[in-house]
């Protein structure tokens, strides 16, 4: 069909970190853009080496649910797993289908997803601990430096809640060739809120590309609050969703 190919001759910066970035480059080239990759983060092993998420492993046992808030997160949670299953009891929540799908490589199915893939909609969709022996507990599992929406709501809600932390996002600053790609491009994708950070952070200042794109309105709030102008926002919180609001907007 014409709009598969709807974004050729787009010159598309990705900052994504470095994994992440492929995947999406592989769904921008689907819709004929060219990628440009340049990573503006770097996730490293959270500063106390894993130690807090080793520790949570061994005690799964306690929890009722567990909630792990981004695909990064789920990778390393499995890595910490290793060969341990996770207790047939816990049930597990995931703030957006790929969260769910990299849960899913290690074996565990997502038993809530959220209607809107942001933080908001998860602690809104979770239900209250009535059922659940005293308060009931919920390990989450996130990025060591994150919003902290999910684990006040759910305490609002009236669970107990423990947050440890699987990795840490760690801005880059750009090598000058990389300084030359990201200047070449007509449009920008931000992906969540530490991108926004990273681009508008960098020593030497990046120029801005003519558009740009946001995956959904948290990562929008956060790119007005340095003072970009947002063209594209997606309906559907996920690359897929970007990229077809790239589309529609081309169109």
């Amino acid at each position: 069909m014409p709009e598969q190919r709807a974004l050729t001759g787009r010159r598309i910066l990705v900052v994504r970190p470095a994994a992440q970035g492929l995947a999406s480059a592989e769904t921008l080239r689907a819709s004929g853009a060219e990628p440009v990759l340049v990573p503006l983060i770097e996730l490293l092993p959270p500063r106390d080496g894993g130690a807090a998420l080793a520790g949570a492993v061994r005690r799964l046992a306690r929890y009722d649910w567990l909630v792990v808030t981004s695909a990064n997160g789920a990778k390393r949670l499995a890595a910490a797993l290793g060969e341990q299953e996770l207790p047939p009891t816990l049930r597990v929540a995931a703030i957006g289908p790929a969260t769910a799908a990299a849960l899913a490589e290690m074996g565990a199915v997502a038993s809530l997803l959220p209607g809107q893939f942001v933080a908001e909609s998860l602690v809104e969709a979770f239900p209250r601990p009535d059922a659940y022996d005293g308060a009931g507990r919920v390990l989450v599992v996130r990025a060591e430096v994150a919003r902290d929406v999910v684990p006040v709501g759910l305490r609002a809600k009236g669970w107990s809640v423990d947050v440890v932390a699987a990795y840490r996002a760690q801005p880059r600053v750009l090598a000058e060739a990389e300084r030359a790609a990201a200047a070449g491009c007509d449009t920008v994708i931000f992906t969540s809120p530490s991108v926004v950070e990273a681009f508008c952070d960098q020593p030497e200042p990046l120029p801005v590309p003519g558009t740009v794109a946001v995956i959904g309105p948290v990562t929008a709030a956060a790119a007005r609050r340095r003072n970009l102008t947002v063209h594209i926002e997606a309906t559907e919180f996920t690359i897929e969703g970007l990229v077809a609001a790239l589309v529609a907007h081309a169109g």
